[in-house]
């Protein structure tokens, strides 16, 4: 028996998409209850959706996706992550096409902590001979 949908969480940053893919269905993605055009804006659309394309898939599947934390360019990482880990789970082929395309790494570059006596994590104030 097939499951009803499929569920997978992406991250980016400090952004996570928790992501169900459902089978058949017209092909609409809807984040945080809003359609992605209404959510996301220019590259970030064809970003998160990318993944689906590349595997040829982008009518075939509903996608529902709860986003929270980060800014809208890492959430949009975070879907396209989530959609990713969806879409080997339905059918592990695809997983030579959607590694080579860097869509299962992890981006787990964060925010470094600001330092104590610096500006930033590590602008130091400016130096004064005299």
């Amino acid at each position: 028996m097939t499951p009803q949908y499929h569920y997978s969480a992406g991250k980016r940053k400090t952004s996570i998409a928790r992501v169900k893919l459902t089978p058949g269905g017209s092909g609409e993605v809807l984040v945080n209850g809003k359609k992605i055009k209404d959510y996301f804006h220019g590259i970030q659309i064809e970003n998160a959706v990318a993944p689906l394309v590349l595997t040829g898939q982008k009518s075939s599947y509903t996608v529902e996706a709860m986003i929270q934390g980060g800014g809208k360019s890492s959430q949009s990482d975070a879907l396209r992550h989530g959609i990713s880990r969806c879409l080997l789970l339905i059918n592990p082929d695809h997983r030579h096409d959607l590694k080579r395309a860097g869509f299962l790494r992890r981006d787990a570059r964060i925010k470094e902590r600001k330092k104590p006596g610096l500006k930033r994590a590590r602008r130091a104030p400016q130096f004064s001979k005299r």
